[in-house]
């Protein structure tokens, strides 16, 4: 029996983070991985607090009866209290408990609020470029991503979003500090951003919801990452652990929700369902416990800012430009002007760029995959050994690239 349509055809697209990081496994196995500059995945290799191994092995040993069993579609009771206060602080709106939804991390919290928020036709309005798996997430509950430009320092185009605003318009994402530029948008655009959603929802009675992707929080540079919740009220955001805490694979993240929002036990009662018919049912016991009891706790963010310093400095010396990261862990790159070629569509070819650079052993992501084709992105949540090393194939490279 053949697979359905829409997942073959997705397939045919599917992620090239994902593709490019499994080159890459391959790549090592043929030169040793100290000899392969793996850029591809935002997989962070710094190991969590040792607060976490220690709650990690206290809950193990007390191993008390039921810790392991349901609770709550929601979540534990005393985790969301926990979390509600970390958002109260982060958020500057007083949440409590009741306004946390713990969920399967940020994708499995995005694809929970998407499921409950989106009608078949509804459009999600986001900016270029984005983390390229929003649109599978918003394409899984019949709705559909809305596209517009970012300016040209990357931050949000009221204008172009404004202009993007109709009667199907179900909410705008945004992600802050943004994968894959590390730009943190300003307070101030957060406050425009509010009056242009509530000019439309007085116009048409549909006032959009504001998603707030947050994952990179707690990684930013010397920079504040403006509040959400408290700049909008028909605004919701997903956060997890995967980077602030290094717990990628662990899946568990949370959704807060504006106090408020309109509708708002009918959305919280939708979020609490949504998590248990996508098959989540819950967040993972174990890591709620933990990350309950691990609010204040986070990586060393100075180790990334680091990482950040030294890879610009060998792109300068090679002669790539590059937007500089107020947070995140990643360097969106522009792609150089090849010897003897025009540009490719107003832009360079930026998958013949990342597949030149497979030759010297360095994977990137095309810009084209984050919806911006001219560019490329690396991701340095690698060890700095690694980052050194690629100095002198960063070099060649572009040199021969250029001709």
């Amino acid at each position: 029996m053949p697979i359905a349509d829409n997942i073959k055809t997705a397939l045919a697209s599917s992620s090239m983070i994902r593709k490019m990081f499994e080159e890459g496994m391959h790549l090592k196995k043929q030169h040793g991985a100290d000899r392969v500059f793996d850029f591809s995945l935002g997989n962070p290799d710094i190991e969590p607090p040792p607060a976490f191994h220690d709650v990690f092995v206290k809950f193990a040993r007390e191993d008390e009866k039921g810790s392991h069993g349901y609770m709550p579609n929601a979540g534990y009771a005393h985790v969301r209290e926990a979390l509600a206060k970390k958002v109260r602080k982060e958020q500057n709106v007083e949440v409590d408990g009741s306004h946390i939804i713990m969920a399967a991390g940020a994708a499995g919290g995005l694809n929970t609020v998407f499921k409950t928020i989106c009608n078949p036709g509804d459009e999600v309005i986001v900016t270029k470029p984005y983390f390229m798996e929003y649109r599978p997430y918003t394409a899984n509950h019949g709705a559909k991503l809305a596209e517009v430009q970012a300016l040209d320092d990357f931050n949000l185009d009221l204008d172009a979003i404004k202009a993007a605003l109709n009667e199907k318009t179900a909410a705008v994402l945004i992600n802050s500090p943004n994968n894959p530029t590390g730009k943190i948008y300003p307070a101030a655009v957060l406050a425009g951003l509010a009056s242009v959603l509530c000019e439309h929802g007085k116009k048409t009675g549909r006032f959009p919801y504001l998603v707030s992707d947050e994952p990179y929080r707690e990684i930013a540079y010397g920079f504040d990452v403006p509040p959400v919740l408290s700049c909008y009220s028909e605004s919701i955001v997903v956060s997890s652990y995967s980077k602030s805490l290094s717990l990628p694979g662990e899946r568990i993240g949370y959704i807060a929700v504006n106090p408020d929002i309109s509708g708002r036990d009918d959305l919280l009662n939708g979020l609490t369902y949504a998590t248990r018919i996508l098959g989540f049912v819950n967040a993972p016991a174990l890591m709620q416990r933990i990350v309950g009891s691990l609010t204040e706790e986070r990586v060393d963010v100075s180790i990334y800012e680091r990482r950040r310093d030294a890879f610009t400095k060998i792109l300068d010396e090679a002669g790539i430009q590059y937007a500089q990261p107020q947070g995140a862990f990643y360097l969106f790159c522009k792609v150089p002007k090849r010897g003897g070629q025009s540009e490719v569509n107003g832009a360079q070819d930026d998958r013949a760029f990342v597949e030149h650079l497979k030759k010297y052993l360095i994977l990137g992501v095309p810009g084209s995959g984050f919806g911006k084709p001219g560019w490329l992105r690396f991701a340095y949540c690698v060890d700095e050994k690694i980052i050194g090393a690629s100095e002198n194939a960063f070099k060649e490279a572009v040199k021969t690239w250029r001709g």
